[in-house]
Protein backbone atom coordinates (compact mmCIF):
# COMPACT_ATOMS: atom_id res chain seq x y z
CA UNK A 1 0.00 0.00 0.00
CA UNK A 2 1.47 3.30 -1.12
CA UNK A 3 1.55 6.13 1.37
CA UNK A 4 -0.99 8.91 0.84
CA UNK A 5 0.42 11.99 -0.84
CA UNK A 6 0.07 15.06 1.39
CA UNK A 7 1.27 17.69 -1.10
CA UNK A 8 1.51 18.10 -4.87
CA UNK A 9 4.43 16.33 -6.55
CA UNK A 10 6.50 19.45 -7.22
CA UNK A 11 9.45 17.39 -8.49
CA UNK A 12 7.33 15.75 -11.17
CA UNK A 13 5.73 19.05 -12.20
CA UNK A 14 9.07 20.85 -12.54
CA UNK A 15 10.82 17.88 -14.19
CA UNK A 16 8.03 17.30 -16.70
CA UNK A 17 7.66 20.94 -17.72
CA UNK A 18 11.44 21.24 -17.98
CA UNK A 19 11.69 18.11 -20.16
CA UNK A 20 8.96 19.24 -22.55
CA UNK A 21 10.29 22.80 -22.73
CA UNK A 22 13.83 21.51 -23.46
CA UNK A 23 12.53 19.18 -26.17
CA UNK A 24 10.64 22.03 -27.84
CA UNK A 25 13.67 24.29 -27.56
CA UNK A 26 15.92 21.62 -29.05
CA UNK A 27 13.58 21.06 -31.99
CA UNK A 28 13.17 24.79 -32.66
CA UNK A 29 16.91 25.53 -32.56
CA UNK A 30 17.71 22.47 -34.71
CA UNK A 31 15.95 24.25 -37.57
CA UNK A 32 18.91 26.67 -37.72
CA UNK A 33 21.54 24.05 -36.93
CA UNK A 34 22.06 24.86 -33.25
CA UNK A 35 21.61 23.02 -29.98
CA UNK A 36 20.47 24.76 -26.80
CA UNK A 37 24.05 24.45 -25.50
CA UNK A 38 25.46 26.11 -28.62
CA UNK A 39 22.93 28.92 -28.21
CA UNK A 40 23.88 29.33 -24.56
CA UNK A 41 27.59 29.58 -25.35
CA UNK A 42 27.09 32.08 -28.19
CA UNK A 43 24.83 34.39 -26.21
CA UNK A 44 26.94 34.39 -23.06
CA UNK A 45 30.22 34.72 -24.97
CA UNK A 46 28.78 37.82 -26.66
CA UNK A 47 27.96 39.46 -23.32
CA UNK A 48 31.59 39.75 -22.27
CA UNK A 49 34.95 38.03 -22.66
CA UNK A 50 34.61 34.61 -21.03
CA UNK A 51 36.69 31.45 -20.80
CA UNK A 52 35.39 27.97 -21.56
CA UNK A 53 35.30 27.26 -17.83
CA UNK A 54 33.18 30.35 -17.14
CA UNK A 55 30.80 29.51 -19.99
CA UNK A 56 30.56 25.88 -18.84
CA UNK A 57 29.56 27.07 -15.38
CA UNK A 58 26.91 29.42 -16.75
CA UNK A 59 25.51 26.66 -18.98
CA UNK A 60 25.79 23.94 -16.31
CA UNK A 61 28.03 21.84 -18.59
CA UNK A 62 30.89 19.56 -17.69
CA UNK A 63 34.30 20.12 -19.34
CA UNK A 64 33.87 17.43 -21.96
CA UNK A 65 30.46 18.71 -23.07
CA UNK A 66 31.81 22.25 -23.23
CA UNK A 67 34.77 21.22 -25.41
CA UNK A 68 32.47 19.33 -27.80
CA UNK A 69 30.10 22.32 -27.95
CA UNK A 70 32.88 24.82 -28.71
CA UNK A 71 34.40 22.44 -31.26
CA UNK A 72 31.03 22.35 -33.06
CA UNK A 73 30.76 26.15 -32.96
CA UNK A 74 34.27 26.48 -34.39
CA UNK A 75 33.56 23.94 -37.12
CA UNK A 76 30.43 25.91 -38.08
CA UNK A 77 32.44 29.16 -38.16
CA UNK A 78 30.37 30.70 -35.34
CA UNK A 79 33.04 31.02 -32.64
CA UNK A 80 36.75 30.55 -32.05
CA UNK A 81 39.15 30.15 -29.17
CA UNK A 82 41.43 33.17 -28.73
CA UNK A 83 43.89 34.47 -26.13
CA UNK A 84 42.22 36.69 -23.56
CA UNK A 85 42.84 40.41 -23.82
CA UNK A 86 42.86 40.54 -20.00
CA UNK A 87 45.09 37.56 -19.21
CA UNK A 88 47.51 36.23 -21.84
CA UNK A 89 47.54 32.81 -20.18
CA UNK A 90 43.79 32.38 -20.56
CA UNK A 91 41.85 31.55 -23.71
CA UNK A 92 38.36 32.87 -24.33
CA UNK A 93 35.55 31.98 -26.69
CA UNK A 94 35.11 34.75 -29.27
CA UNK A 95 31.97 34.83 -31.39
CA UNK A 96 32.46 35.52 -35.09
CA UNK A 97 30.32 38.01 -37.03
CA UNK A 98 28.32 35.10 -38.43
CA UNK A 99 28.01 33.68 -34.91
CA UNK A 100 26.58 36.99 -33.70
CA UNK A 101 23.99 36.92 -36.50
CA UNK A 102 23.05 33.34 -35.65
CA UNK A 103 22.88 34.19 -31.93
CA UNK A 104 20.44 37.02 -32.65
CA UNK A 105 18.22 34.62 -34.62
CA UNK A 106 18.52 31.87 -32.00
CA UNK A 107 17.53 34.32 -29.25
CA UNK A 108 14.36 35.13 -31.22
CA UNK A 109 13.63 31.40 -31.40
CA UNK A 110 14.26 30.89 -27.68
CA UNK A 111 12.06 33.86 -26.81
CA UNK A 112 9.33 32.45 -29.07
CA UNK A 113 9.41 29.04 -27.38
CA UNK A 114 9.18 30.71 -23.97
CA UNK A 115 6.35 32.99 -25.11
CA UNK A 116 4.42 30.02 -26.53
CA UNK A 117 4.72 28.17 -23.23
CA UNK A 118 3.70 31.16 -21.13
CA UNK A 119 1.03 32.11 -23.66
CA UNK A 120 -0.88 28.96 -22.77
CA UNK A 121 -1.58 30.50 -19.35
CA UNK A 122 -3.85 33.42 -18.47
CA UNK A 123 -1.76 36.61 -18.13
CA UNK A 124 -2.22 36.85 -14.34
CA UNK A 125 -1.08 33.23 -13.92
CA UNK A 126 2.07 33.90 -16.00
CA UNK A 127 3.10 36.72 -13.70
CA UNK A 128 2.45 34.63 -10.59
CA UNK A 129 4.34 31.63 -12.01
CA UNK A 130 7.37 33.69 -13.03
CA UNK A 131 7.45 35.54 -9.72
CA UNK A 132 7.19 32.26 -7.78
CA UNK A 133 9.90 30.52 -9.82
CA UNK A 134 12.21 33.52 -9.50
CA UNK A 135 11.68 33.48 -5.75
CA UNK A 136 12.51 29.77 -5.58
CA UNK A 137 15.71 30.04 -7.65
CA UNK A 138 16.98 33.07 -5.74
CA UNK A 139 15.99 31.89 -2.26
CA UNK A 140 15.08 28.39 -1.05
CA UNK A 141 16.28 26.53 -4.17
CA UNK A 142 19.22 28.81 -5.00
CA UNK A 143 21.91 26.29 -4.08
CA UNK A 144 21.94 22.51 -4.51
CA UNK A 145 22.41 20.49 -1.35
CA UNK A 146 25.73 18.82 -0.72
CA UNK A 147 25.39 15.12 -1.28
CA UNK A 148 27.87 12.25 -1.13
CA UNK A 149 26.30 10.98 -4.37
CA UNK A 150 25.96 13.56 -7.14
CA UNK A 151 22.49 14.15 -8.53
CA UNK A 152 22.24 12.79 -12.05
CA UNK A 153 20.51 14.63 -14.85
CA UNK A 154 17.58 12.90 -16.47
CA UNK A 155 18.69 10.79 -19.40
CA UNK A 156 17.62 12.14 -22.79
CA UNK A 157 15.51 9.59 -24.62
CA UNK A 158 16.63 8.69 -28.11
CA UNK A 159 14.27 7.59 -30.81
Amino acid sequence: MAPARTSPDLSFLLDRTSLVLRSRMTAALAEIGLTPRMHCVLVHALEEERTQIQLAEIGDMDKTTMVVTVDALEKAGLAERRPSSKDRRARVIAVTDEGARVAARSQQIVDGVHEAALGSLPREDREVLLRALNTLVTDHLATPSESPKPVRRARERTK
